[in-house]
C-alpha cells in the first residue's frame, strides 16, 4: 500500500507543474492590462519560464542521481509555491516576472527528479503503461491549469495564483510520506541482489556524458523533443485563438475569455488517450524491442495532417452574453451535442491530440528502457531541457508570427493560420522516433548486459551500510 500510495502521489503531483504552465496563458490580457504591459511581453514570461524550468531540471537531476531524492522534490515543491504567492501579491510587472522564474526553478526538481523516482518504482513489461498515466497526469494538469485560469481567473487574475500556491504546501506534506524507492529497484536484473540486502551504489558522474551519448538512441530522443515542442508550445495559444473567435462573434472580452478557455481545455481532453499509447506500446515492444518507438514515430506523423485541418474548421459559438460564468460554461460544453461544427471539429482534436499522445509514454519508457537507473534522471533533464529550449521557441516565435500574418490575414484567421503552420514541426519528430526504433534495440540489450554484470559483482560485495559508499 505504501509503494502505491507514492506511485499515486508522484503521478498526481507530477501535474501540478503543467498546472502552473496552463494558468498564465488564459489570463495574458487581464495581466496585460494590470501591468500596463503589451500583451506579448506577458508571452514572454511564459516562454522564459519554459527555459528556465528546463535548465534548473538538469541541475536538480544531476544531484537527485547523485543522493537522496526526496529532499530535493520537497525543496522544489516549495521553492514553486512560494512563486506562485509571489506572482499572485506582485504589484509589477517586473515582480511577477522574477515570481514566475523562481516557481519555473522548482518545478525543475518536480518533473526530472520526480521521473527518476517513478523509473525506479516500475518494472519494464508495464512501463508503457505507469508512463502513459505519468504523462497523463501532466496533460490533466494543462487541462486544469488552463481551466483554473480561465474560470477562477475571469474577474480577478490573482485568485488562482493563490489556490495553487497552497495546493504546493498540500504537495510538500504529501512527498513527506512518500515510499523511499532504492535505486535500481524495479529492474529485473538487479531486484533479487537489492532484496537481498545489497545496495546498487553506482552513481552518475561529469564523467558518465560520454556513455550517455553512446547510447544513440539517446541522442535522439534528447533531439527530438526541439521540433516537437516547437509545436506544442505553440497550442498554449489555443484560448487566445478561441477567444478571438468569439470576440469576432460579437462576445464582450469576459464572456470571451471562459469561452476560449473552456473550449481550448475541451480539445485536450484527447491527451487523456495517451494511456493508449502506452498499452500500444508495451504490447508491441514484447515482439519487438523497436515497439515504442514505432509507435511514437506513426502516432506524431499521423497527427499533423488532422491539425492544420482543426485550426481552420469554422464553428459557431452559441453561449448567453449576459450570463454568469456557470452558465457559460455549461453552454459551451452542451454546444459539443447542440452545434455540429462544434462537435466535428471537437472529434478532429481529440483525435489528433490522441496520436500526438502516444509520444509522451514511449518516450518515458524508452528512457528507462535504455539507461541505467544512474542515469535516468539526468537523461530525462536533458531530453527536458531540449524540450524546453523548443517549447520557449514555440511560444515566443509564435506571437511574432500572428503579428506578422495579421496584416495580410484578419482576426481570427492569422491566428488558424500561424498553429497550423507552427505544426508541420511535428515532422522532424516523426522521422527521429523511427531512427530511434532502429536503434533502440542493441541498447537496450546493452543495459541487460550491463545490469547483469553489474548484479554479479554488487552480489559478491559485503552489505555495507555506511551513507557514503558509492560506485562510479
Amino acid at each position: 500500500m505504501h509503494r502505491i500510495y507514492s506511485v499515486v502521489v508522484f503521478i498526481v503531483l507530477a501535474s501540478l507543474d503543467n498546472v502552473a504552465v496552463g494558468l498564465v496563458p488564459p489570463l495574458y490580457g487581464s495581466i496585460a492590462d494590470s501591468f500596463d504591459v503589451p500583451l506579448g511581453l506577458v508571452g514572454t514570461v511564459t516562454a522564459t519560464s519554459f527555459l528556465v524550468s528546463a535548465i534548473a531540471s538538469v541541475a536538480w537531476a544531476y544531484y537527485g542521481d547523485r543522493g537522496n531524492r526526496k529532499p530535493l522534490l520537497m525543496i522544489g515543491t516549495l521553492l514553486w509555491a512560494a512563486g506562485m504567492t509571489g506572482s499572485a501579491v506582485a504589484g509589477t510587472y517586473l515582480l511577477f516576472f522574477v515570481s514566475q522564474i523562481a516557481a519555473a526553478v522548482g518545478l525543475g526538481a518536480v518533473s526530472s527528479v520526480g521521473f527518476s523516482v517513478v523509473s525506479d518504482l516500475i518494472k519494464p513489461r508495464r512501463r508503457g503503461l505507469v508512463m502513459s498515466l505519468w504523462g497523463l497526469s501532466q496533460g490533466i494538469g494543462t487541462f486544469f491549469g488552463t481551466a483554473l485560469g480561465g474560470i477562477l481567473g475571469a474577474a480577478d487574475w490573482r485568485r488562482p495564483f493563490i489556490v495553487l500556491s497552497v495546493v504546493g504546501l498540500v504537495a510538500t506534506v504529501a512527498y513527506f510520506f512518500t515510499y523511499d524507492i532504492r535505486r535500481g529497484q524495479s529492474d529485473p536484473e538487479l531486484a533479487g541482489t537489492i532484496a537481498e540486502g545489497h545496495e546498487y551504489d553506482y552513481r552518475i558522474s561529469l564523467k558518465s556524458l560520454p556513455a550517455i551519448i553512446h547510447r544513440r538512441t539517446n541522442v535522439w530522443l534528447i533531439l527530438q523533443g526541439l521540433p516537437a515542442q516547437i509545436a506544442f508550445g505553440s497550442l498554449v495559444w489555443l484560448p487566445v485563438l478561441f477567444r478571438e473567435r468569439a470576440i469576432d462573434q460579437g462576445y464582450p472580452e469576459n464572456t470571451a475569455i471562459v469561452v476560449g478557455s473552456i473550449f481550448a481545455t475541451m480539445f485536450q481532453l484527447g491527451g487523456a488517450l495517451s494511456i493508449l499509447g502506452g498499452l500500444l506500446g508495451d504490447k508491441l515492444q514484447r515482439r519487438t524491442l523497436r515497439g515504442r518507438a514505432l509507435v511514437a514515430s506513426v502516432g506524431v506523423l499521423a497527427a499533423v495532417p488532422l491539425y492544420v485541418v482543426l485550426f481552420f474548421l469554422p464553428f459557431k459559438i452559441d453561449v448567453p452574453t449576459d450570463a454568469g460564468t456557470g452558465q457559460v460554461v455549461l453552454s459551451a460544453l452542451g454546444s459539443v451535442v447542440t452545434e455540429p461544427s462544434v462537435g466535428i471539429t471537437f472529434l478532429i482534436a481529440i483525435i489528433a491530440l490522441a496520436l500526438t499522445s502516444a509520444n509522451s509514454p514511449n518516450w518515458f519508457a524508452l528512457i528507462a528502457d535504455i539507461n541505467p537507473p544512474e542515469y535516468r534522471g539526468t537523461v530525462y533533464s536533458l531530453g527536458n531541457l531540449t524540450n524546453g529550449i523548443g517549447r520557449a521557441a514555440g511560444n515566443g516565435l509564435i506571437p511574432v508570427a500572428f503579428a506578422l500574418l495579421a496584416s495580410r490575414y484578419p482576426s481570427p484567421l492569422n491566428y488558424s493560420v500561424g498553429l497550423a503552420a507552427f505544426q508541420l514541426f511535428f515532422v522532424p519528430t516523426g522521422i527521429m522516433y523511427w531512427l530511434a526504433s532502429r536503434t533502440s534495440p542493441k541498447d537496450i540489450k546493452g543495459l541487460h548486459k550491463l545490469l547483469a554484470d553489474r548484479a554479479e559483482v554488487t552480489a559478491k560485495t559485503p552489505i555495507d551500510d555506511s551513507p557514503d559508499h558509492t560506485r562510479r
